[in-house]
């Protein structure tokens, strides 16, 4: 059996005042940090064999506290980027709501591809799909740590359960430094162990 934990990345200030980061390489705040250490504390204890992480310095960051406490490196893949959002990165969500009205109630509605540069849902789920794969193939038997992001995970997710869209909007999102827990053995395949675990004392901002 082997076990893959997706896990989203800290707080930072673009979260906590509702900025739009995507792919924009934005740090974590104070919150962040205590966060992934918190939550570290407790994947440390799943004896993980690999990190894998994004790139991006809020998600590199965040593996980097499990790597102080395993000894393990961090192996970044700019696969595991958050979604594209084009001309939206940066602005709050009521601004982008105010500059793209059209293409906001399409995204806020669902649509796979609401336009505005925006990276499709089908796009950014094959990538994080075949990533999370991909790592989970490394230690076949073992158990791997992705460190990600929020709308990444959900579509990665859904690719490796064969999930239909309508089913992963009915899945929260993850939380800051919380995670999903997924099991793989060749029998079953790909299944859903537990999905929004983190620290008790979580206290994320948007």
């Amino acid at each position: 059996m082997t076990r893959l934990i997706v896990w989203r990345h800290g707080n930072t200030d673009w979260n906590a005042s509702g900025r739009v980061q995507g792919q924009t390489d934005v740090s974590l705040n104070d919150l962040g940090r205590d966060q992934a250490r918190a939550a570290a504390q407790l994947l440390a204890a799943f004896h993980p064999d690999a990190i894998f992480a994004s790139d991006l310095r809020r998600a590199a960051d965040t593996a980097a506290a499990l790597a102080a406490l395993t000894g393990l490196s961090v192996h970044t893949d700019a696969r595991l980027r958050e979604r594209h959002f084009g001309p939206w990165q940066g602005l709050r969500l009521t601004e982008a709501a105010d500059q793209y009205p059209d293409e906001y109630a399409r995204w806020r509605a669902g649509d796979p591809d609401p336009g505005a540069g925006i990276e499709t849902l089908d796009d950014l789920g094959k990538r994080l799909g075949v990533a999370f794969q991909e790592a989970a193939d490394t230690v076949v038997g073992g158990t791997v740590v992705v460190a990600t992001h929020a709308g990444g995970a959900r579509q990665g997710i859904g690719q490796l359960l064969g999930w239909e869209p309508a089913v992963l909007r009915t899945i929260d999102s993850l939380r800051n430094c919380h995670w999903t827990e997924l099991w793989h053995d060749e029998l079953r395949g790909w299944r859903l162990r537990a999905h929004n675990i983190g620290p008790r004392d979580d206290a994320e901002s948007a």
